[in-house]
Parts: structure tokens; C-alpha cells; sequence
């Protein structure tokens, strides 16, 4: 088996980079030759990993943050290579559904050895993504969120804080028609997550009962409700204590699709984009991610 690292050297801001002689130490370890790419710019991981999964019998591994993973798999849907997520950026959402280790030298270790499962992807029209997908506030804040990441002496975790209490104040909840399965929903909407994983924006474990490869995404909708209401709310959505609150519900669908008047912040992996209506779908199992063991 070929072992393919796509490194991107900004993860993390920039620390990620200085990594490689560990990461191939960790790789003569365990017995394997490492080939290494550099990505060069945003997309140039998609058109590595697309490159390469042509092949077979490749390990691809993401090296980076959450869009790195993005980019990556979006280059290898369809191929039956397996992807390897090494955690290395800021956020490293996806992963924590997937093991509870903190290091990444154990989970490389740990990928390396590793079996892959197939898993599902979720597909918004020409984009996919493996870990959630919203609307509304949280994808407002994503947006205000990266802008603050780069700002050199602000770590991560305090850049979605910061970014948290700029956007809330300002921010006007929504009336969206949002189309599952089975039912339809119209109402004011604070924020709706289509989840495959359960945790993002830094740890906030928004979908606590999706699992990976379960055919269908958890929806966590959230009604409008008033500022001071949604500062109380998010201390309990990063532990997933959220469940109890009267104005959030959830939801298990397949197919979700949403529509506003007005057009709205879209986050899908941490990229965020702006449009009136959006169409989700779950691939079942269309993708082989290592689990590290």
C-alpha cells in the first residue's frame, strides 16, 4: 500500500509544516515510506488527492485542519482509496467523532495501522462534506470566526468565542421553509445543523446522537429566540445538553432542503457562503475512512 500525506502548511497557522520529519519518524516506525505533497493554495488538495485516488490500494492522509479533510475527500469520492484524517489545524471537528484520542502522533501511529470503514458523505448540490453543514447563526459566526483567526496572536478557540458575542447581538433570527423526508417545518429560525458528525465550531456538540454511517444526517433546528436566551444556549451546546431546551428539536432525514427570502450564511466544513435556498444530501457509506485503532 502506497502512504500519501497532503500536508497544508497553514493549518494550524503554520505549525503544521514543521511536523514532517515527525511524521515521517512516525511512519519509519512503523514500517511504511511516506510520499508528501504540499498544497499550494486553496483547492490544490482536491486536485493532489483526485491525482492520486485514481490509483488503488492508496492511503490518502489529510494533514491539516477541517477544510483540509474537505478538500481531500472531495477529491476522492467515488475512488476506493481510504482517507486518513490527521489533526493538525485549529478546529479538528470531525475527528472527534471518529476517536478520543488528542494527540495526533498517536492517531497517526494509530491510522497506519488502521482498518477502513465505509462511511457517509453528505452532498450540498457540487459540494461534499463528511462532518456538518448549517444555517443561520452559527454560520454567521463561522464566517466572522475565520476572519479572527487571522489575526497572528488570537488562538482559535478564543477566535470563535470573540466571534460568538460580535455576531449574536446583531443578528435577526430568520424565516426559513425547511423540507425533510417527512414533514415540512416554517418557521422563524435561529440556526439548523444537518449533521453526519456530532461536534463543530471548536467543540460544540451540536448533533450528539449522529453517527457516520448510518444512512441519514441528524437535524438540530433551533426557533428564534432572544439574545440573552441564545448566550445561555451555547454553553449547553458544547456539552450536548441542549436536547431540553423548548425551542430546540430534533430531526433524521436523508434529504433536507431549505429555502429563505432573504439569502442566508450556508457552513459546510467551516466554508461559508451566502444563498436564498440549499439542497442537502446523504451518500450512504460512499467513502473509506480509516479508523484509527
Amino acid at each position: 500500500m502506497r502512504h500519501i500525506f497532503i500536508i497544508n502548511p497553514h493549518a494550524g497557522k503554520g505549525i503544521t509544516v514543521g511536523r514532517i520529519s515527525k511524521i515521517k519518524e512516525i511512519c519509519s516506525e512503523n514500517g511504511v515510506e511516506p510520499e508528501i505533497e504540499i498544497t499550494k493554495a486553496p483547492g490544490h488538495a482536491t486536485e493532489i488527492a483526485r491525482r492520486y485516488a485514481s490509483d488503488e490500494d492508496i492511503r490518502i492522509y489529510a494533514v491539516g485542519g477541517d477544510g483540509t479533510l474537505n478538500e481531500v475527500l472531495n477529491g476522492m469520492v467515488g475512488s476506493s482509496s481510504s482517507l486518513a484524517v490527521i489533526p493538525t489545524g485549529s478546529g479538528n471537528d470531525f475527528i472527534r467523532s471518529l476517536c478520543a484520542e488528542v494527540s495526533w502522533e498517536d492517531i497517526l501511529s494509530k491510522s497506519i495501522r488502521g482498518e477502513a470503514v465505509p462511511m457517509d458523505l453528505g452532498k450540498a448540490h457540487d459540494k461534499y462534506f463528511i462532518n456538518i453543514s448549517s444555517v443561520g447563526l452559527d454560520a454567521e459566526i463561522n464566517y466572522n470566526s475565520t476572519r479572527l483567526k487571522k489575526l497572528p496572536l488570537l488562538p482559535a478557540k478564543f477566535a470563535y468565542l470573540i466571534s460568538i458575542f460580535l455576531t449574536v447581538f446583531g443578528y435577526k433570527s430568520k424565516k426559513m421553509r425547511i423540507v425533510l423526508d417527512d414533514r415540512e417545518i416554517i418557521t422563524e429560525t435561529l440556526l439548523a445543523a444537518v449533521a453526519n458528525g456530532r461536534y463543530y465550531g471548536g467543540g460544540m456538540k451540536v448533533a450528539p446522537y449522529a453517527e457516520l454511517w448510518d444512512g441519514s444526517f441528524d437535524i438540530c433546528h433551533v426557533d428564534r429566540v432572544g439574545t440573552f436566551k441564545i448566550i445561555r444556549l451555547f454553553p449547553r451546546l458544547m456539552k450536548g445538553e441542549h436536547e431540553s431546551i423548548r425551542e430546540v428539536h430534533f430531526y433524521r432525514s436523508k434529504k433536507v432542503r431549505i429555502i429563505c427570502e432573504d439569502e442566508i450564511s450556508v457552513n459546510i466544513d467551516g466554508e461559508a457562503f451566502r444563498r436564498k435556498e440549499i439542497e442537502f444530501e446523504v451518500l450512504p457509506r460512499c467513502i473509506n475512512i480509516v479508523v484509527p485503532i
